[in-house]
């Protein structure tokens, strides 16, 4: 989308009769009842289910998963620093998740980045890393490390998106265009979201430029509102239709209740587009419940080009039609149908994913162990029943006790990940925030985004040794080897033992600098 002069406001085969079954159970749940529809065999994915109501996937893009009971091939490629080299990410099993161990041997050592998503329908619409367009310069992709998750019980690595990153295919089949009907949904996240243009998932202009009203058509996500008034904070699911970001049928939200989802870490998103006169958008929290629907109605009616619709049929990740790319976002798994899914369809689908567990313990707690969930315990006298947590993106001392709210106890809760820049180090995930790690800036600790970069990886790398104060563990700055992480006034900081900064001060500096590494608050 281009730059607008005025805002409103700032993741091949199974037995022929099993899949016959599977199908035949889908199609008669979805027809007979009145109701909540059947749930679907336990062999039916995603587009098991939508091909069995009639409107089949015709996009499959999954960091995470298979996305059809049958498929057997590649989810993704990745390409490594040291020497170029590329290798496809496949599946543990048919119709099962990531090879992640296979991600790691490859890339142990380097990095690797993201350079291609295979399409798991019979269209084979990969996604590549999108090339420059009318409103941003080529992108890169995605480093293959930054979002580690755990879905279906398997350690497995979604797709997490920066400013300057996206993926496009420009020659696609079986695509909606001109007006015909489609569906789409998308597995992201409303903690890992902004206010920049754009990140979508759908259908876009096949020239990578804004050729006008009604040829986008893709499920945006952020906290963009575009038209006034937006209600609450966000993030909203909203319709890239082109040159705006719709809830309604006017541009802005008509449903006062439509706050956004809030920052739920998995969110389910869904546009429906009949392509003429109708559309009509959902959410869910990918981990449970159903699908809200926030919209269902006409076309949009601020301005011609809308009805109808005037797809191209290109598929965009994470950029505007234009490549607007601005905007940061998460990808877990998404779909593109032909024609417009029932609802039935969509609820089943939304069970399946609700179903898998998406950031599901680990299955670890209490040590250094990668994948470990802990929480980090002071040593100094004073407090003893604190604990490191994040609180407005900033790394705090906070006291946490059984009383505490589910969110606090999250807060205080953290995933321990090889370190990003040295695997013989560790890094901290949070467990609220998918994606986002422990690094500090300035010295001072903030919880951010993994975008990448060198930097990054050093900041948010921490050595352990052997408690400074002959208790626990200390923890080094992999980049700042002689500063350790330190507690001072309730905030966190690397510090070293006395120095020219107020957290350097030789007081209590060696039980500052000294954790119990304890089992998680958050279950």
């Amino acid at each position: 989308m281009p730059v607008r002069v005025l805002r409103s406001c700032p993741p091949r085969f199974r037995r022929a009769v099993l899949s016959a079954l599977a199908a035949f159970a889908t199609v008669a749940a979805l027809v007979v009842g009145a109701g909540a529809p059947e749930a679907a065999a336990a062999s039916s994915l995603p587009c098991d289910v939508y091909a069995a109501a009639g409107t089949p996937c015709v996009a499959a893009h999954s960091m995470v998963r298979a996305l059809y009971s049958s498929y057997s091939g590649s989810l993704y490629q990745v390409q490594r620093a040291s020497d170029g080299a590329t290798a496809n990410i496949g599946l543990l099993a048919t119709g099962g998740y990531a090879n992640a161990a296979a991600q790691n041997t490859f890339c142990a050592g380097t990095t690797c980045i993201i350079t291609r998503i295979y399409d798991q329908s019979s269209k084979h619409n990969d996604l590549t890393v999108e090339g420059a367009g009318g409103a941003g310069a080529a992108d890169v992709g995605s480093p293959a490390d930054a979002l580690p998750v755990t879905v279906g019980g398997h350690q497995v690595y979604g797709l997490e998106i920066s400013a300057g990153m996206g993926y496009r295919n420009d020659a696609t089949s079986g695509v909606a265009t001109n007006g015909a009907a489609e569906g789409m949904y998308m597995v992201t996240s409303g903690t890992h979201v902004n206010g920049s243009c754009c990140f979508d998932y759908g259908n876009a202009e096949t020239n990578n430029k804004d050729t006008g009203n009604g040829h986008m058509d893709a499920i945006n996500f952020g906290t963009e509102c575009w038209f006034s008034p937006c209600y609450g904070s966000g993030p909203w699911v909203q319709a890239d239709l082109e040159n705006g970001l719709f809830e309604s049928n006017l541009g802005y939200s008509t449903n006062s209740s439509n706050t956004g989802t809030g920052a739920i870490p998995f969110v389910t998103a869904l546009l429906k587009n009949n392509g003429q006169d109708h559309f009509a958008l959902k959410w869910g929290n990918a981990q449970s419940g159903g699908l809200t629907t926030t919209y269902s109605g006409s076309e949009p009616s601020t301005s011609s080009g809308y009805s109808p619709m005037h797809q191209e049929g290109a598929i965009v990740l994470g950029t505007g039609g234009d490549n607007s790319n601005g905007s940061i976002g998460s990808f877990f798994e998404g779909v593109m149908t032909s024609g417009i899914p029932t609802d039935a369809a969509d609820d089943t689908v939304q069970s399946n994913i609700v179903s898998v567990g998406y950031g599901g313990a680990t299955g670890s707690t209490g040590t250094l162990g990668s994948a470990s969930e802990i929480s980090l315990k002071a040593t100094t006298s004073c407090c003893t029943a604190d604990y490191v947590r994040h609180q407005n993106n900033a790394g705090v001392l906070s006291a946490i006790t059984s009383s505490s709210s589910a969110l606090d106890k999250g807060d205080a809760t953290w995933i321990v990940r090889p370190g990003l820049a040295d695997s013989s180090c560790v890094s901290f995930e949070s467990r609220n925030y998918p994606g986002d790690y422990l690094r500090h800036y300035n010295y001072k600790i903030y919880r951010q985004p993994m975008d990448g970069t060198t930097t990054f990886r050093q900041d948010a790398t921490f050595c352990p040794t052997t408690g400074k104060s002959g208790t626990g563990t200390s923890f080094a700055s992999y980049n700042y080897p002689t500063k350790y992480l330190r507690h001072y006034n309730y905030n966190l900081y690397i510090a070293s033992d006395g120095g020219s900064n107020a957290w350097d001060s030789a007081t209590s500096w060696t039980d500052d600098v000294s954790w119990v590494v304890s089992s998680p608050w958050a279950p």
